[in-house]
């Protein structure tokens, strides 16, 4: 396959969070059929982190991401772009890192390894499973692969998820103080905490909050006896303050629980590259034991988990190029 094939064919696998089983299996045995020695480092069940090497001592790694968010869309092209589910993130990335990793082979350079994660899009139980793999304490720079327009991320934000859950008292509603409403309760927490003002890095930029979720209730005729609301904030600073401002907002009125959190990282800058800070996180607050991190990817963040998800075939070819120079670089081949 070529590197447009190979993306189309990984897109057409699907591979949502918590079901990455198949395009682990895929990519197990068409990596073994180049060459590559290939284990499946299981993590759940129905979940397996891909690991491959060409040799016993791997310096440099490539990683990224097997699952995608909802929902599966396959995939589609034209003369300019590749569209469908993970176009961009994170499939179109793992073909770029393949066939960037089978150039440098061509050249002799075998010092490279292949990672790729399961559960990325949730909590990264995937990478925090590779975090303690053997090969890790061999690996001196990972170059993580996320949609970055193929800039060198020199730094990306921390994510913190968790759930605020309030309880009430069910009544007919035709005699509300008979009861006490936790979705009220939760409409009061969460206009406070929107107007919480979360500190800010002058490196890392804004710290924001997204309230992603609510539930609650049983019937309109019901007071509501319980809500939930899912919460997600794109952190700059450690979790602590964000943590105690949130405490002090809800003010006993709500359980506060936490999800998940990664906190900012800065990454490796290399010159020759173009450089920024993405707002988004990755799995490498997560892979401390894999050496100094990198981060690259072809594709636009801001067309990943829409309907619409697409790379430019150009910007494929062109990632393919920008990881075999980095590689070089960092090996000073």
């Amino acid at each position: 396959m070529n590197l447009f094939e190979l993306t189309k064919t990984l897109i057409n696998i699907p591979s949502i969070s918590d079901d990455e089983q198949a395009v682990g299996f895929f990519l197990r045995d068409y990596l073994g059929s180049l060459g590559w020695t290939v284990e499946l480092q299981a993590v759940s069940a129905n979940q397996n982190n891909v690991i491959a090497r060409l040799n016993d001592t791997p310096r440099v790694f490539f990683s990224t991401h097997l699952d995608t968010v909802p929902p599966f869309i396959e995939a589609s092209e034209d003369d300019e772009k590749i569209y469908g589910r993970g176009a961009c993130d994170a499939k179109g990335i793992i073909a770029s890192q393949i066939f960037a990793s089978e150039a440098l082979r061509q050249e002799g350079i075998n010092d490279i390894g292949l990672l790729f994660t399961v559960d990325e899009e949730q909590g990264s139980s995937g990478a925090r499973a590779a975090n303690n793999h053997p090969l890790a304490a061999k690996c001196e720079f990972m170059i993580n692969g996320e949609p970055t327009d193929n800039d060198l991320a020199i730094g990306s934000k921390g994510s913190l998820r968790f759930s605020i859950k309030t309880t009430g008292k069910a009544a007919h509603s035709a005699y509300p103080e008979m009861g006490e409403s936790a979705i009220e309760k939760m409409l009061d927490v969460l206009a406070d905490v929107r107007q919480i003002k979360f500190p800010n890095d002058e490196f890392f930029g804004e710290t924001t909050n997204n309230i992603g979720l609510i539930a609650g209730g049983l019937k309109t005729n019901v007071i509501a006896p319980n809500a939930e609301a899912g919460l997600h904030i794109r952190l700059t600073t450690d979790e602590k303050p964000i943590l105690e401002l949130l405490e002090k907002t809800i003010d006993g009125r709500g359980e506060l629980e936490i999800m998940s959190i990664a906190k900012p990282v800065k990454m490796l800058a290399v010159e020759g590259f173009q450089q920024k800070v993405v707002r988004f996180t990755t799995d490498i607050p997560h892979l401390s034991n894999w050496g100094t991190p990198l981060l690259l990817g072809a594709g636009s963040i801001l067309v990943a988990h829409t309907k619409d998800e697409f790379v430019l075939k150009r910007d494929l070819e062109k990632a393919v190029g920008l990881y075999v120079n980095l590689v070089k670089k960092l090996l000073s081949v």
